[in-house]
């Protein structure tokens, strides 16, 4: 027995039990909470950490919950009219289909607000304190909410995670009004469908646009600043695109700028640097995005940014100048793209809370699949043709047309194929694209390839289902 009565080893046990909860968590604030800031929060907060998330607009983010989500929810109700326009091929006929654009605006903030209200249940759930506000650095470990109504919140953090999204990109020579030029926020949908739609841009959002309009009944002219829609994706893609459109009316002007836009009561005109110019009921900008970097205090943090005018980082884990400040999604000036944002919030929260001192994969932006959403779908993954041969690499290149496909005959849709990028000495998958219907759920297995060092054998030797699209990936390996 112990002095005072006590049990051997009681003490010490009490001693670590003082010592536990002398422990402060780590204290967590994240700026933005679209996809990179409430991936970062939900997994900080499983990992101890106290979170606070801070968000002006809407959780989920308003690029990913107002731009891509309400895109693809629109491009979904095209594709069905699309279906609809092609149904007696199927057997069937006196098929008809009309645009609702109120039960459409309906249906998109329906999805909206689920998706809304299960991200912000997830993270109330795991103690995630969510502040509605705007978010700005004071020094290096502290950070206000401006509040909407009542005072400012002050708080103290060991590290910080800014992700505050972008916004639609407007030149100096547009003024969108909301009603007859409109940003492609303002579209989803637009307040009238556009009898004639010109839209300036003609990179993934702007042939996303010209889908999505013609196949909801619009007449589309799409401005072409080079000579082929997509021209940072494979040729082969593009021309495939290019002639979908062709088929279904849209008007392309290639090798044009636009430079001013005209407004003439119901009509607006897109002037072009060539001296051409593009007349429509409605014009779209669809050029790009900016970071919103404005009124974070950078500056004040002693936060560097870019020449480009993103936040700089530096080492894999995205941190910025000020060691435990991070940045992620569209204010890393890396990939654009939500499923890079997530993986981006999760990779800094496991960073911020010691987990990345055991070995573990790093974020390659090169291995990252995407997609575009027309018709037919446009997706690749990892090295690209083209780009293999600028760099002088020896590839092998396999590529199947889904016309040779038994379940694209029964779908009525041989459009498109399957081209695999693999290495000729070792077989090991460097990357694909595909053209066709369902191409950014069967660029998964492309993308798998990739991260997983496989080789085309190991595709060739799985037993895919019969018949399904599928099919095609293990012809393209062989």
């Amino acid at each position: 027995m112990a002095p005072g009565g006590t049990q051997p080893g009681q003490h010490r046990g009490r001693r670590i039990a003082r010592l536990r909860s002398a422990v402060v968590a780590t204290r967590f604030v994240i700026i933005g909470g679209g996809p990179a800031g409430n991936q970062a929060a939900t997994h900080a907060a499983r990992l101890g950490a106290q979170v606070t998330l801070i968000e002006k607009d809407v959780i989920g983010g308003a690029a990913h919950v107002w731009d891509c989500i309400p895109s693809k929810a629109m491009i979904a109700t095209g594709g069905a009219m699309a279906f609809v326009n092609r149904i007696e091929g199927m057997g069937l006929h006196e098929a008809r289909g009309a645009v609702e654009l109120d039960a459409l605006a309906d249906r998109i903030s329906a999805i909206v607000g689920r998706l809304e209200s299960s991200v912000t249940e997830l993270l109330v759930s795991q103690g995630v304190r969510i502040i509605k506000g705007t978010g700005r650095l004071v020094g290096p470990n502290r950070v206000v909410a401006d509040m909407a109504e009542g005072p400012a919140v002050e708080l103290e953090a060991d590290a910080v995670l800014l992700a505050t999204g972008s916004r639609p990109r407007v030149p100096d020579w547009a003024v969108p009004d909301g009603d007859r030029l409109l940003t492609t926020r303002q579209a989803y949908p637009p307040p009238v469908l556009p009898e004639h739609l010109v839209v300036i841009g003609s990179g993934v959002t702007g042939v996303e646009f010209v889908h999505m309009f013609t196949s909801l009944g619009s007449k589309v002219t799409l401005i072409v600043s080079r000579q082929q829609v997509l021209p940072d994706k494979d040729p082969e893609a593009a021309a495939v695109l290019e002639e979908s459109f062709l088929e279904r009316g849209v008007r392309l002007l290639k090798g044009a700028r636009a430079t001013a836009v005209e407004q003439d009561g119901g009509q607006v005109r897109v002037l072009c640097d060539d001296g051409r110019a593009a007349e429509g009921s409605h014009a779209l900008l669809a050029i790009g995005s900016v970071p919103n970097i404005e009124g974070l205090g950078l500056e004040t943090a002693g936060v560097a940014m870019t020449d480009r005018g993103y936040v700089a980082t530096h080492g894999h884990h995205l941190q910025t100048s000020v060691e435990h400040i991070y940045v992620a999604g569209d204010l890393s000036g890396k990939l654009p793209l939500s499923s890079v944002a997530s993986m981006q919030g999760r990779k800094i929260a496991e960073h911020v809370m010691g987990q990345h001192t055991r070995d573990h994969r790093h974020l390659d932006y090169d291995k990252a699949a995407s997609a575009i959403f027309t018709e037919p779908e446009i997706a690749d993954v990892g090295l690209a043709e083209a780009e293999a041969f600028a760099l002088g690499r020896k590839i092998r290149v396999t590529k199947v047309p889904f016309a040779t496909a038994a379940k694209a005959l029964i779908n009525n849709d041989t459009r498109g194929f399957i081209k695999i990028v693999s290495d000729p000495n070792t077989g090991v998958v460097l990357g694909g694209s595909i053209v066709g219907r369902h191409a950014a759920e069967l660029i998964s297995v492309i993308a798998l390839a990739v991260t997983a060092g496989l080789r085309v054998a190991d595709i060739v030797d799985s037993l895919l289902v019969h018949p399904s699209l599928a099919e095609a990936l293990a012809d393209a390996a062989e």
